[in-house]
């Protein structure tokens, strides 16, 4: 059996810094980006807003994709995120 997987975008506010991830538990790693319960790029930089995610029915297969986004210019990250949230407004609520 397989475990699902989330890989997500994290911001600072529209259009500036953000974090890309991947989690088997989306509420709980956003919750924890949120609170700046982890150390490191994302607290440094105040990442507290999910502003994008995507389901995969394998943990696998989400590490795959955020291998790939990882190496995207920043500005398609951005085109990615406003074509499913052009306010970029914060998913957390959506999900929790």
């Amino acid at each position: 059996m397989t475990k699902p997987g989330y890989v997500y975008l994290m911001a600072n506010r529209p259009r500036g810094k953000t974090y890309l991830g991947v989690t088997s538990n989306l509420v709980q790693r956003a919750y924890q980006h949120r609170n700046k319960l982890i150390e490191g790029y994302s607290k440094e930089h105040d990442c507290t807003l999910l502003v994008w995610f995507e389901a995969h029915d394998d943990i696998q297969d989400a590490r795959a994709r955020e291998w790939k986004l990882k190496k995207w210019r920043r500005e398609w990250k951005i085109a990615l995120i406003e074509e499913h949230n052009p306010e970029w407004r914060d998913l957390f609520d959506d999900i929790a």
